[in-house]
């Protein structure tokens, strides 16, 4: 398993740094510049242009409010051929990418690992299990805010780095039309 972590030390007469950046101290790239995901339709967030290269054959539909976990949330059905997946954007207005690192959603069951999302903190993280289950791709956006990819296999057609690269593709290809939305 990966942790990310770090060692701070103090060394007289080198000053240390007055703020932390987004991203840093975590082990991850800091933000080079903020994008807001505030009233954002993650549905919105893959032009047909993405949809057409990821294979997604179906309209994409806005999750019920029910199955939420911390925003908004789109599923994205491959399905027309084997093997079937389902691509998963969500938006989460109320939490940063440091949340996942050491806070409220840090879980030591998963694994973490920092993912290049260039300008952005990111991380892919899974559950280490007999079975693969899934990938999700966490980028921290904005100051509170992360873009949640989820790639969900309906079999165990893949393996685990494949679920990890599709996730982190999509969410690149997010962040690129958010970026426009702005």
């Amino acid at each position: 398993m990966f942790a990310l972590g770090g060692c701070t030390t103090t060394v007289a007469g080198v000053a240390a740094p007055a703020t932390t950046p987004a991203g840093a101290g975590s082990g991850l790239p800091a933000r080079t510049k903020d994008l807001s995901l505030r009233d954002v339709d993650p549905c919105k967030l893959l032009t047909d242009t993405q949809l057409n290269q990821l294979k997604e054959n179906g309209a994409p539909r806005l999750v019920d409010r029910a199955s939420w976990r911390d925003g908004p949330t789109c599923a994205f059905d491959v399905d027309a051929a084997q093997p079937s997946y389902t691509y998963y954007l969500e938006t989460v207005p109320n939490y940063g990418i440091e949340d996942w690192v050491g806070g409220t959603h840090h879980k030591t069951s998963m694994t973490q690992q920092p993912v290049d999302v260039p300008g952005f903190p990111a991380l892919v993280i899974y559950r280490p299990s007999q079975g693969i289950q899934d990938c999700e791709t966490l980028v921290g956006v904005g100051d509170g805010q992360t873009l949640r990819a989820q790639m969900a296999p309906d079999n165990s057609s893949f393996t685990q780095q494949q679920l990890c690269d599709m996730s982190t593709t999509v969410a690149k290809m997010a962040v690129e039309t958010l970026e426009t939305l702005k």
